[in-house]
């Protein structure tokens, strides 16, 4: 039985090319900054996202962490949102390893920050406050794209007010091909951006951190402190490199097999958010785990959630698309 597995798009497996591609990868130590591959995607992601520098890690998380710890100091605070993966799925590491007071706010349905709510979070120039630095931002937001135009106005607050604009943009590309925008017209309104390869770009492991050269050279002094710093790197940026040359537009087809599932699933009397991107919500109620069962006996993996989440991916087609909407219709006469 062939899986057809929709609890996130980091399951994705490495194509026959990408493997290729990462088995002929020139390597060196990249501690050293002397990885060809490695510098390579650096340098690209430098020149699509409009930064002077870029560094590799392995881990979304880590290039998350390594942006915070970068600008904000011990005793410092950031603005996040209550569900953002920066203070809810990363085992708060910006309090623990940064000493970094996270300032967390309520998502707007959009997926976006109220920006009053943001300029009243802010702290006053008192010392019984910590000091407000950052405003953190993820896009896409539960499978959410950020408008241009917010983007523009958090700029401006956080300009007026002082603070750095960090970007979650562990799906950038998402928003991108959503929006038939260059990745450029996106970060050109943050000071750092984080970009992850290994989700629907389909790389095993990867991200980068991009920013000033300033942010850069502390992100690296931080990244050997929490043990990020690898050596012949090169075969993992080649998974990179190869997933931007061939898997962004590709995301087209995510979305696609998104809106065609949640269409599905409505069409049978399910309660179905609207789609954006590649990520479906289905409300399940007190039936998630009976169908979570379910559905794993006939190849299909959930989660098991009251408001069950399902992420298209490059493993999924739709052909597989459409056995889990009859494996819904299946469930709903139980």
């Amino acid at each position: 039985m062939t899986v057809i597995d929709l609890r996130s798009d980091t399951v994705t497996q490495p194509t026959t090319g990408m493997l290729q591609a990462m088995a002929q990868a020139p390597l060196g130590d990249d501690v050293y900054g002397e990885d060809p591959s490695v510098n390579a995607l650096q340098a690209r992601l430098c020149e699509e996202l409009g930064f002077p520098a870029a560094l590799f890690v392995p881990t979304g998380t880590m290039s998350n962490l390594l942006g915070l710890m970068a600008h904000c100091e011990r005793g410092d605070e950031y603005i996040v949102g209550q569900q953002a993966h920066t203070y809810k799925y990363e085992a708060g590491g910006a309090a623990v390893l940064g000493s970094i007071q996270p300032q967390p706010l309520e998502f707007l349905a959009d997926g976006s920050l109220d920006l009053g709510h943001v300029l009243t979070a802010i702290k006053p120039d008192d010392f019984h406050f910590a000091r407000t630095r950052l405003l953190a931002l993820e896009n896409t937001m539960q499978g959410k794209v950020l408008p241009l135009s917010y983007l523009a106005a958090a700029r401006k607050l956080t300009q007026e007010k002082g603070l750095a604009l960090h970007l979650d943009g562990a799906r950038l590309y998402n928003a991108v091909v959503k929006l038939g925008v260059e990745a450029r017209e996106i970060t050109q309104y943050f000071d750092s951006v984080s970009v992850c390869l290994s989700k629907g770009l389909g790389a095993p492991v990867g991200s980068v951190l991009c920013g000033s050269q300033e942010l850069i050279d502390k992100a690296r002094r931080l990244r050997k402190m929490v043990g990020g710093g690898m050596r012949q790197a090169g075969m993992l940026a080649a998974a990179g490199m190869y997933a931007l040359d061939n898997h962004v537009q590709r995301l087209a087809d995510d979305h696609a097999n998104a809106a065609f599932l949640a269409q599905g699933l409505a069409d049978l009397g399910y309660q179905v958010e609207p789609v954006q991107t590649n990520m479906v919500y289905v409300q399940i109620d007190n039936r998630s785990e009976s169908l979570k069962t379910f559905c794993a006996e006939r190849g299909i993996r959930l989660s098991a959630a009251p408001r069950l989440r399902m992420v298209t991916h490059l493993d999924v087609s739709r052909d597989q698309i459409n056995q889990v909407i009859a494996a819904f219709a299946e469930f709903a006469r139980t």
